[in-house]
């Protein structure tokens, strides 16, 4: 019996990052209030359609949230390497509740203007962009090198259980209440994330400090282009999203499989199989040849993909799905790990700028892929296609010796060697 509970311990998520207290209270309060963040991406688009009775309009959120998102990610990160990390994420923060409230009052005072949520919407979105960079090159202020991946495995676990209850929640509270209480709901629930920034030490850059500017923006971008193995990480990252990023497809796929009911369990799939992944993790951290580790979560993404788009029922593309979640989650918690250790403290804000933009920016163009190849190919196609084309193509990933031999730091190693040969 003892034997079994040490072997289920060895492979249940390490919350040993929660032992550091400001990285318990980052945890803690994104963990709360990206529920509400999840409940306002809900009803936003709801209340977009209420107005305009038009999906055009609700589809102009992806394209106003876009450009704000690479702008403010980049420049963002570039703010947090040159200034106290503190002060930037309190101020994204801030921004972003003020955001909400705004919304809020727009749907109290039923102004119902596409144009003002429009505007709130991308003004949201560079708020997030900020936050999130800076978020992630704090981690490893606050948290000790070999505890990195445990630490960034227990927040994107958190955030695929947010992504389920999140719009859950959202539709109960909008059929039963009113899409203003869901606005309300989010202001308060980000109250938990603006007290974790406040609580923060001051975390003054380290190292050479460089002018936010375009300049400064450049010089990360070049740091990339020089680091192979940090841009094989962006670019294996690009390759799964773009070639095998299934979502745009489940609604013409549901239509065989089921209708209505279908669509929601294609949608929820990914996230149950992260959250899954997430709750069974333990081992993530102890991996120490994370680029080969990296390889094959996403060969495993992409076969999954392709096995989903081959089944003949639901339930079985479901389950293929979860494990394709949970494949994403393995490889997005190495690529975040390899991007906050690999690089020096005075570039981390900039490597997470273009991390939120990469993460970001890769599902939409693979919604793109899949939709175009589809109506050439047709679903299926384009479907499974992409799912072995991606698995193909990021195999060449080890043939990049300094990505293929890539370790993970230790506490003895902090810094690994930032040699671009």
């Amino acid at each position: 019996m003892g034997g079994d509970r040490r072997g289920w311990r060895r492979h249940a998520i390490d919350l040993s990052p929660l032992e550091h207290r400001d990285y318990r209270r980052l945890w803690a309060g994104n963990a709360i209030a990206f529920v509400g963040f999840q409940v306002t991406a809900v009803a936003v688009p709801v209340e977009i359609y209420d107005i305009t009775g038009s999906s055009f309009w609700v589809g102009m959120m992806g394209a106003v949230g876009l450009v704000p998102l690479v702008v403010f990610g980049l420049w963002g990160g570039a703010v947090a390497d040159a200034l106290d990390r503190r002060r930037v994420l309190l101020l994204g923060s801030v921004t972003m509740w003020l955001t909400t409230l705004g919304l809020l009052v727009h749907s109290l005072l039923g102004v119902e203007s596409v144009a003002v949520l429009l505007a709130l919407v991308a003004l949201q979105s560079a708020a997030f962009a900020v936050v999130g960079s800076t978020r992630g090159a704090i981690i490893p202020r606050v948290v000790p090198p070999e505890k990195i991946a445990a630490a960034n495995t227990l927040g994107f676990t958190t955030s695929n259980v947010s992504m389920m209850a999140g719009p859950l929640l959202a539709a109960l509270i909008i059929t039963q209440v009113s899409l203003s209480a869901a606005y309300a709901l989010d202001a308060v629930l980000y109250l938990a994330a603006l007290y974790a920034a406040a609580r923060l030490p001051s975390l003054p850059p380290l190292g050479e400090i460089s002018a936010p500017g375009l300049r400064s923006v450049i010089d990360g971008l070049a740091f990339i282009a020089t680091r192979p193995v940090l841009l094989v990480s962006f670019a294996v990252d690009i390759v799964a999203m773009v070639f095998a990023m299934p979502r745009a497809l489940f609604p013409a796929r549901a239509e065989e499989l089921g209708g209505d009911a279908a669509v929601g369990w294609l949608f929820a799939a990914l996230a149950i199989g992260a959250v899954v992944a997430g709750a069974t993790s333990g081992w993530v951290g102890r991996v120490q040849r994370q680029g080969v580790a990296l390889v094959a979560a996403i060969v495993v993404w992409g076969l999954a993909v392709a096995g989903a788009g081959l089944a003949g029922n639901l339930w079985l593309a479901v389950f293929l799905l979860a494990v394709g979640g949970a494949a994403d989650l393995v490889s997005a918690v190495y690529r975040q790990t390899m991007l906050q250790t690999y690089a020096p403290d005075e570039m981390r804000g900039r490597m997470q700028g273009v991390f939120i933009v990469v993460v970001a920016g890769g599902p939409r163009l693979g919604d793109v892929r899949a939709g175009t190849t589809a109506a050439a190919v047709g679903v299926q196609a384009s479907w499974v296609g992409g799912g072995l084309l991606c698995a193909a193509v990021v195999l060449l990933a080890l043939a990049v010796p300094t990505f293929r031999r890539y370790r993970a730091p230790t506490a003895t190693d902090p810094q690994p060697s930032a040699d671009p040969t």
